[in-house]
Order: C-alpha cells, then structure tokens, then sequence
C-alpha cells in the first residue's frame, strides 16, 4: 500500500480517536440529570467528572514517556484499548459508586489518546503540513461540543443513558484496527529500555494528592481542614523528591530539561492560564443564562456554541498561516483576543441584551483558536523525537491542571462572594478574576520565543 495512503488511514484513526475521547465530557454532561435520576447519589454528581479528570491528568505524562521508549503504536493502542473497557463497565454500571470507580479507569486510558494523538501527527507530518493538521485535529474539539449534547440527549431519550458509554466500543475497535493495520513506525534502536518506576510513583502521587485537593476544597472539605492541608503536603513533599529523581534518573518520566527550552516552558505557561480562562467562561457563563436571565439549559448550550464554531474555523485558519506570519504574532494575537472577549464579560449586567454573551463568546472562541494551535506546534518543534512525546503530554497536562485549579480558584470566589453579596456580583467576581487572567495569559504569550528560531531548532533535529 502506498505511503500517503497509509497516512490518510492513520489519520483517520488519529479523527476517530480524538472525537472519542472529546466527546465523552459533553455526551456525559448532558446525560448525567438522568444517570443521577435513576442511581441517586446527587451528592457524587461532580466526582463522576472529577475522578475521570484526575486519573486521566496523571496519567498523560507517564504515556508520553512510555511513547518515546517504546514507540507510539503500542501505546497509543493500549490507551484505546483501556478507554473502551473502561466505557463498557461504565455503561453496565449500577450505583454511582461504581459509575465513579469505572470511569476513573476510562480516564486511565484518556490520559493517553489525546497527547499521543498529537505526537503521531507530528511524526507523520513535518513543518508547515504539521500545522495544518494540527489546526482540522483542534476543531475537532468543536465539532465534539456541537455534537455531544444533541447525542446524548437522543439516547436518553429514546434508548438508554447507558449508551452515551457503549457507543464508545465500536467506534474504538475501529480506531484501533486502523493504527493497527496502517501505522507502521520506524524500528526503536535495540537497546534496554529502563522505565522510571520511582518517577512515575512520585509524579502519581504528587499530582493525584494536588488535584484532589483542588477537586476537594471548599465542597467536600473546607480548604484549611486537615484533610486538605495533608494533601497538598503530601503533593509537595513528593514533588520535591520526585524533582530528586529526575535529576537522576537515565531515563526520566519527565525530563526536566525541557524545561530549559523557552518554546516549551513558555508555551506550557500559556496552555496553562488559558485553560484557566476558558472553564471559567464554560461553568459560569451557563450559570449566569439560567439563574440570572431565566433562560433554559438548552438556551445557555446555545450561548457557548459560537465560542465552539469561532475556535474551530480559526483553529484551522490558524494552522495554516501561522507558518506565513509567524506562531509567536498568531499566538499573540489569539491572547489578545481572548482577553478582548474577558474584558467585554466585565461589562455585562442583569439588562444586557443576549447578543453581549454571544459575541464575547465568539471572540474569547477566536482567541483560543489562534492560540492553541501554535502552541502546539511550538512544543513539537521544539523537542527531538526522542522527547517529543514527553514534551507534547507536559503541554496537555499543563492544560488540564489549568483547568482543575481554575476550577478550585472559580468555585471558592464565586461561593464566597455570593454567600455576601448575592449571584450576580458572585459572577462579576469571577469574570473579573477571568479578565486579570487573560492579561497574564497575554503576558506569558508575548515572552514567546520567534517563529524562525524554532524552525532552525526542529530542521537541526
């Protein structure tokens, strides 16, 4: 079979594999009132998300590393294979308590599909092609928030909630039949691998202990019980002896020279605030459509679903040309925009008219999309191959970590505030702190390094 052939099907399979696991949050979402309905356990409600979050979190580093030592194909595979499992038993589940234990082993195998998705791509695809494919990969996220609720909606209403999970299976096995069958890697050098057990035992626990304090404060614990104040202990003791590790290790988990690299300790610092930004905008923005302005759930699913088709027409746009103005200009740019459209929430109010929501919402959608597809590429070009997988998974565990604190910072302001001054000023808060986050995001992106410098560092490579 022709080569361009072989990698028209892989990255079909890449496709398939990436609207498996980007879909699953939003299908999930919309399916939960009735899940809830017919298990019970209202009070475990957010741990069914925040337990895939968790484990899916802590584990992409460890698939990145385990990429580079052994190859993509397998690993990609095994983290297929987990995720399809773990969506089976979901679906057969029959208390919440097990809801929650199965899909904590559905994100053990997230936790490799999405970087390891990106790092095939960057295999298979070199320089500007690269972007390209990496700018249709980014709208595939919007594509999956445009069709996960109207699916999950569908199958709860006319078959069953439990094949929000099954529908995975299938889909799945044909993801991995196709790498399978048509990724075929160049042969890893014979040598003996040495995995970094000591390492992947720190990072796990170190992160687990951080994000289930994040998860954990201020609703199922108070933020200065003992419960939390041990976790987050617990996280910096063993991050210091994981960093002593590292710094030892043949073979680390994370090597922490690329850190050294300005493209990608910068670009993972920008993924990081504005992934802060944007769960900011997706939880509150719906809070703000239903409770203050009396509008349905499926009138606020409609207020984000512009930020869903902006991000996908310029994620594309952005892959595209960002090779002929530059990645820092695009990346800088898209910031720009994101905080153009978070400084546009500071002036909504009870009165302003719906179309206020709907263009911020376009614009912070605008911004992403300029902003994440350089970013990408930048930490891809600027590790060797023999790193890039590692770097790839650092940036997308930089994403998800943004995500969960600013979930923990959102959450403990807005109650805060609300509990004193009522819901709306509670949300003008949090749209402030979303606002001041933009600006740094804006900051961090500016301190990128050039376009051409990177180039050279890949070519050398």
């Amino acid at each position: 079979m022709e080569k361009t052939t072989q990698r028209k099907m892989v990255t079909l399979a890449i496709l398939v594999s990436i609207l498996l696991v980007a879909i699953d949050t939003s299908i999930t979402t919309t399916a939960m009132p009735h899940i809830v309905q017919q298990l019970s356990g209202l009070n475990l409600l957010s741990w069914v998300f925040a337990i895939y979050l968790l484990t899916s979190s802590v584990t992409t580093p460890i698939y990145g590393k385990l990429a580079d030592l052994f190859g993509r194909k397998s690993v990609f595979i095994f983290g297929i294979l987990l995720f399809v499992v773990g969506s089976m038993v979901s679906g057969m589940a029959q208390t919440m308590d097990q809801l929650i234990l199965f899909r904590g082993f559905q994100g053990l195998g997230a936790g490799a599909v999405i970087p390891l998705t990106y790092t095939i791509t960057a295999d298979l695809y070199p320089g500007e092609e690269r972007a390209k494919m990496q700018g249709v990969f980014s709208s595939v996220w919007g594509v999956a928030g445009l069709l996960g609720p109207l699916v999950g909606g569908l199958f709860v209403d006319h078959i069953s909630w439990r094949w929000i999970f099954y529908i995975n299976v299938p889909i799945g096995i044909v993801a991995i039949l196709l790498v399978f069958s048509f990724f075929h890697e160049t042969s890893l050098e014979k040598t003996k691998k040495t995995i970094d057990y000591w390492g992947a035992a720190l990072f796990a626990i170190s992160m687990g202990s951080l994000l289930l304090a994040l998860i954990s404060g201020g609703q199922m614990y108070a933020w200065v019980s003992v419960e939390i104040i041990s976790l987050f202990t617990v996280a910096v003791v063993f991050l210091l002896a994981f960093l002593v590790v590292e710094n030892k290790s043949s073979e680390p988990l994370l090597p922490l020279s690329l850190f050294k690299i300005p493209a990608i300790a910068v670009s993972n610092s920008v993924g990081f605030a504005a992934s802060g930004v944007l769960i900011g905008v997706a939880v509150y923005m719906p809070i703000w459509i239903q409770t203050l302005l009396g509008h349905s759930a499926t009138s606020s699913g409609l207020t984000l679903m512009p930020m869903s088709f902006a991000w996908t027409l310029t994620s594309t746009l952005a892959g595209r040309f960002m090779y002929r103005i530059g990645s820092k200009t695009t990346a800088v740019f898209g910031a720009t925009l994101i905080m153009a459209g978070s400084a546009w929430l500071l002036l909504i109010h009870t009165e302003s008219p719906y179309w206020y929501f709907v263009g911020s919402m376009i614009v912070i959608g605008f911004g992403m999309g300029c902003s994440f597809t350089p970013l990408t590429i930048l930490v891809q070009s600027a590790a060797a191959w023999n790193m890039r997988g590692a770097a790839t998974a650092s940036y997308t565990f930089s994403q998800s970590l943004g995500q969960t604190v600013g979930v923990a910072v959102f959450g403990t302001v807005f109650n805060n505030t609300m509990n004193q001054s009522g819901m709306a000023q509670g949300l003008h808060v949090v749209f402030s702190l979303v606002f001041a986050i933009s600006v740094v995001t804006l900051l961090i992106s500016a301190l990128l390094p050039s376009h051409r410098g990177i180039l050279a560092h890949e070519n050398a490579d």
